[in-house]
């Protein structure tokens, strides 16, 4: 059996590889990624009011999520480097969690899904840095794709 034929970051005799897109279209892209962190409903009201140690949580948060977008090919073996042309982050503060959302868009060969998940992944983390020292039971869970769009 060909390890290339049923993996595409493999090649003909099992060694890693980025993906050839030379031959494809540049088209506009779009993912959307979203995940959890699980805090203490103490956290959350602090978060609301600005009120915990490390400032402004979730400005911070976006920022590195914007800034780790941009970097995925830095991050992520294998990965293309995209020139991104928006990253959107939202966050949903709800009582025992924060929900945080992406969406990454790029106008290139191959889509942006691993930037809208790293966005997200480093968005969580940092909303766990800057709330450790308050909340030791903090949880950073679901993190998925939600939806990739090609135009």
């Amino acid at each position: 059996m060909n390890p290339s034929s049923e993996f595409s970051h493999l090649d003909a005799s099992g060694a890693a590889r980025m993906v050839d897109v030379g031959h494809k279209l540049a088209q506009r892209r779009v993912a959307r990624a979203e995940g959890r962190v699980r805090c203490q409903p103490e956290t959350i009201t602090a978060l609301r009011e600005r009120a915990l140690p490390k400032g402004d949580v979730l400005t911070v948060a976006k920022i590195a999520a914007i800034q780790a977008a941009k970097r995925t090919d830095e991050l992520i073996p294998l990965c293309h480097s995209l020139p991104i042309d928006a990253v959107e982050v939202e966050f949903s503060v709800e009582d025992d969690a924060v929900c945080v959302r992406a969406s990454v868009s790029t106008t290139a060969k191959t889509g942006v899904e691993m930037e809208a998940l790293t966005a997200v992944s480093v968005a969580a983390l940092t909303i766990y840095d800057m709330c450790k020292a308050v909340d030791k039971t903090m949880v950073i869970e679901g993190i998925r794709v939600t939806e990739k769009i090609k135009e």
